[in-house]
C-alpha cells in the first residue's frame, strides 16, 4: 500500500471512530456501571458483540467453549491481526482496572477498520477474553484453538502513565487450605490442632524469606477464612495466595521456596496443607519490538504523552501467554488518575472521567493506525504473514 493509500486509510479511520465516540462512550460507562465478575461477564459481552454486530463484523458466542468469550470478524485478508478486549471486574471494586476502557477500545479501534479490511488485506478479529483477573481467559482459549489462525495480537490497558509497554511478571494463582482440629479454646486448647495458627507460621516464614528473593519474586495473600468463633480452636484456616517471578523459568527457584513456607506452617501445628492451583500460569510478557515502536509513533500523532518507565507499574497479564504464542502488544493509556492507582476505588472512579473517555477514543484510534501500518508496511508485513501460530 502507498503512503497516500496509508493516509487515507488512517484518515477514514479516523472519521469513523469520532463518529462513533458517543456510542463507544456509552459501551464503557454501561460496562463499569454493571461490574461483572470473571466469567460472569455476560452483559459486558453481550453489549460488545451488539456493538461489533452492528458495525458489520460476523460474530461468534460462547467460543472456546466459555460462555462469555466471542470472537467478531470482518475483513478477510491473509493477515489475521487480533484485537483483545477485557470487560471482567474486580470483587467489591468494580472497574478499579479499568476494563471497561480495554473493552471500549477494542471495540472502537475494530469499527476503524471493519470498511479497511478487505483493502488493507487483513482480517480484523475481535477477542473477547474473560476473566484476566485471575481466570486467564486468554490461556483457554489459546489452548483451545481462539489463537490458532493469528498472527499478530493488541490491546490497550489503562493507567496512571503512557507506556508503550508494561513491565509483566508471571504469576501463579492458589488457595491454601488447612486441616486442623476443632476443641474449646479454654476447656481443652490442647486438644485442638489450630488451623489458623498454621497460615500465622507461613506468612512469618515468607516474610523472613522476602529478605533472600531476587528482584521481582512477590508473594501476597489474603485469609478467606480463619475459624468460627473466638472460642473454638479453628478446624479450617483457607487463604489465596499469588507468586510472582520475573519469568516463568525464575518461577520454577521461586515458588518451590514460597511453597516451604506453606509446608512449614503444616509442619510447626500438626494442620494437613492442601494447595489448590487457581487458573492457568500467567507468563511473563514478551513485547515485539516493531509494533511497539509503530504505536507509540501513531499514539504520539495522536498527541499522547509517553512517560519514563522508571516508575511504571509491573503487573501481570494472561495477554503474557499469548506474546509468547504470536507477536503481541500491551501498551499502557494514561487516564490522568494520579494519585489513584490501579486496584483502588479512586481509580474506578477515574475510568469513566472525561480524561478516560478521550484515552480510550485515543487508544483505539492509535491502535487501529497501528493496524494500518502493519498491514502496508511490507517488512513487518512480510514478517507477521510467515509467523501465522499453531498452538499445540
Amino acid at each position: 500500500m502507498s503512503d497516500t493509500l496509508s493516509t487515507g486509510a488512517k484518515e477514514q479511520a479516523r472519521r469513523t471512530i469520532a463518529a462513533a465516540a458517543d456510542q463507544l462512550v456509552e459501551l464503557s460507562r454501561m460496562i463499569h456501571d454493571y461490574p461483572e465478575l470473571g466469567f460472569e461477564e455476560e452483559r459486558a459481552s453481550l453489549w460488545c458483540e451488539e456493538a461489533l454486530d452492528g458495525a458489520g463484523f460476523e460474530v461468534q458466542s460462547g467460543v472456546c467453549g466459555l460462555p462469555t468469550a466471542f470472537t467478531a470478524s470482518a475483513g478477510s485478508g491473509p493477515l489475521t491481526i487480533a484485537i483483545c478486549a477485557e470487560y471482567d471486574a474486580l470483587p467489591e471494586i468494580g472497574h478499579a482496572c479499568g476494563h471497561n476502557l480495554i473493552a471500549a477500545s477494542a471495540v472502537g479501534a475494530a469499527m476503524g477498520l471493519a470498511r479497511l479490511a478487505d483493502d488493507l488485506g487483513v482480517t480484523v478479529r475481535v477477542l473477547g477474553t474473560p476473566s484476566e483477573e485471575g481466570g486467564g481467559g486468554k490461556i483457554l482459549m489459546l489452548d483451545r484453538g481462539g489463537f490458532d489462525d493469528v498472527n499478530a495480537a493488541l490491546m490497550v490497558h489503562p493507567a496512571p502513565s503512557e507506556l508503550d509497554r508494561m513491565p509483566c511478571l508471571a504469576v501463579s494463582h492458589f488457595d491454601v487450605r488447612y486441616t486442623g482440629k476443632a476443641a474449646h479454646a479454654s476447656a481443652y486448647p490442647e486438644r485442638g490442632v489450630n488451623a489458623a495458627d498454621a497460615i500465622t507460621l507461613a506468612q512469618v516464614a515468607i516474610g523472613l524469606l522476602r529478605q533472600h528473593s531476587a528482584p521481582h519474586d512477590q508473594v501476597h495473600g489474603i485469609v478467606t477464612y480463619g475459624g468460627a468463633a473466638p472460642n473454638i480452636v479453628p478446624e479450617l484456616a483457607v487463604a489465596k495466595f499469588y507468586i510472582r517471578a520475573e519469568s516463568l523459568e525464575a518461577m520454577k527457584t521461586w515458588e518451590p521456596r514460597v511453597m516451604k513456607c506453606f509446608e512449614a506452617g503444616a509442619v510447626g501445628t500438626g494442620a494437613s496443607l492442601e494447595v489448590l492451583p487457581q487458573g492457568p500460569v500467567y507468563s511473563e510478557f514478551v513485547t515485539d519490538e516493531d509494533m511497539a515502536t509503530l504505536y507509540r509513533a501513531n499514539a504520539e500523532a495522536i498527541g499522547r504523552v509517553f512517560q519514563s518507565g522508571s516508575d511504571a507499574m509491573t503487573a501481570s497479564t494472561d495477554m503474557g501467554n499469548v506474546s509468547l504464542a504470536v507477536p503481541a502488544i500491551h501498551p499502557l493509556l494514561s487516564i490522568d488518575s494520579l494519585p489513584a492507582v490501579n486496584h483502588q476505588a479512586e481509580f474506578a472512579a477515574a475510568a469513566v472521567s472525561p480524561a478516560a473517555n478521550r484515552a480510550l477514543l485515543d487508544g483505539a484510534l492509535a491502535m487501529a493506525w497501528t493496524v494500518i501500518d502493519m498491514a502496508s508496511t511490507k517488512s513487518t508485513r512480510t514478517r507477521l504473514c510467515a509467523r501465522a501460530h499453531q498452538h499445540s
